[in-house]
């Protein structure tokens, strides 16, 4: 029986599902208020709209598809399973899909970390893989106390929204994340971080600190939804020593950084270090719900059932992420995100040169930040410009009307960020950022106050 293709969506759909999306669905939705885009397809970085506007997607469902929509590996490996007759709900039974994805994880994991590893089948989302690993540390040690870092973000349940920026969770000792452009210690490079890393020393070391015996440290290798702050390479290895010489089992959450998008397959192996705890999620799933946690055998204290949930067999997303992470690791698409991404950090701080609205630009791989900012405010101490938040909303209009698809970030969303697929050519990336030069240089205009 041969398949229909659907009809496309009429123009005139457009208008009525956006309003009744405004009047059914919650107040806490997110990405709809500022995409007010109805998507009836999409391949690669393009998506298309029920209005028949196309958009250069450098959104990637918040760093989910990378590999674009809709790829070509990613639809085969879910027609495989779906024409098999396979179940494709398993709770956490063993299935050959499963395998194959578990065999193909651990392929792409550190060997020192892969040698000695367990893994937690979580729900399905990056927030859930979060929890199970607070749950796993605080079991093995003993102990309840965490320590986080300022403008963490690990997810929205309520385990991790402790551990993220802005908690006030007497358990979970916030501490200094390095960052060169507003360093929280005025110094900024290799000086500002060294300081963190002494303050998280004393912390730890001093008995009147008031820190509550910590089962373990998340981080994020770059913090994403933070702003996009890199962590400096010396830094993460000196959080490595600083917690292994107190047993205190190190979490690294690369649920958005994971799977090449930093420039290697995970942004931990820069800096050469190893966790003890893995957080993965996003991207592993191939656009599909997926997280898991990979911990060292030794930390696996849990009883049977300590740790469950219903969605954790989805053996479509095993399928689709087993092929894209096959297909990331052999056409050596980390190393291409590492080559594109420099280049396009160079192109944006060319382009930051002439606009002094642009306070920083910074990033790793194709995992891209542009804070913004208002250059004509009352200088500070030290003299950087306030975060311009304002600025930030009129650019990413300014780039959808242009068909470009961005998200904002940071402490008071004043950074432009962008996160396209592991598959963006060189033609593509140009595009992205002449549509972005066009987007800035227009909300410039329209903000720049009146002499």
């Amino acid at each position: 029986m041969a398949v229909t293709e659907p009809a496309p969506a009429p123009p005139s759909t457009h208008e009525g599902i956006l309003l009744r999306q405004s009047l059914r669905e919650s107040a806490a939705r997110t990405y709809a208020r500022a995409l007010p885009i109805v998507p009836v397809r999409a391949k690669g970085l393009t998506i298309e709209g029920a209005d028949g506007r196309r958009y250069l997607d450098c959104l990637s469902g918040a760093g989910t598809l990378a590999l674009g929509h809709n790829h070509p590996v990613v639809l085969e490996a879910i027609r495989k399973v779906v024409d098999s007759g396979a179940p494709l709900h398993v709770l956490d039974l063993a299935t050959p899909v499963k395998d194959a994805f578990t065999t193909e994880l651990y392929a792409t994991l550190p060997p020192a970390f892969a040698d000695d590893a367990r893994i937690q089948f979580c729900g399905p989302a990056g927030t859930d893989a979060v929890e199970a690993a607070l749950k796993l540390v605080r079991t093995a040690t003993g102990r309840r106390g965490l320590l986080a870092f300022t403008g963490a973000y690990h997810g929205m349940t309520a385990g991790a929204l402790d551990a993220s920026g802005g908690a006030t969770d007497v358990r979970v000792t916030r501490l200094p994340f390095p960052q060169d452009y507003r360093c929280p210690f005025g110094v900024g490079g290799e000086r500002g971080a060294e300081l963190g890393a002494r303050w998280t020393e004393n912390l730890l070391d001093d008995p009147k600190s008031g820190v509550p015996a910590p089962a373990g440290m998340i981080l994020e290798p770059v913090q994403g939804e933070g702003g996009v702050f890199p962590a400096p390479d010396t830094w993460l290895r000196r959080m490595r020593r600083i917690t292994a010489d107190r047993a205190i089992p190190l979490i690294a959450d690369e649920v958005q950084t994971g799977v090449g998008r930093t420039g290697t397959f995970w942004a931990v192996e820069q800096s050469g270090i190893v966790p003890d705890v893995m957080v993965l999620s996003k991207a592993i799933g191939g656009s599909l719900p997926l997280a898991v946690i990979v911990y060292r055998s030794e930390l696996d204290a849990w009883q049977p059932g300590a740790h469950a949930g219903t969605f954790r067999g989805n053996q479509l997303a095993m399928a689709a992420g087993a092929a894209t992470l096959a297909f990331v690791r052999t056409q050596g698409l980390a190393a291409r995100a590492a080559t594109l991404g420099a280049r396009m950090l160079g192109q944006l701080r060319a382009l930051a040169a002439a606009h002094p609205v642009v306070g920083d630009v910074r990033g790793r791989g194709l995992m891209l930040g542009v804070e913004l900012v208002d250059p004509f405010a009352e200088p500070a101490d030290p003299p950087i410009p306030p975060p311009a938040p304002q600025l930030a909303s009129a650019v990413r209009q300014e780039c959808l009307d242009r068909g470009l698809i961005v998200e904002l970030g940071g402490r008071h969303s004043a950074v432009v960020r962008l996160l396209p697929p592991l598959t963006l050519t060189d033609e593509q990336a140009a595009a992205v950022l002449d549509r972005f030069a066009d987007a800035l240089a227009a909300a410039e205009r329209s903000t720049r106050p009146k002499r």
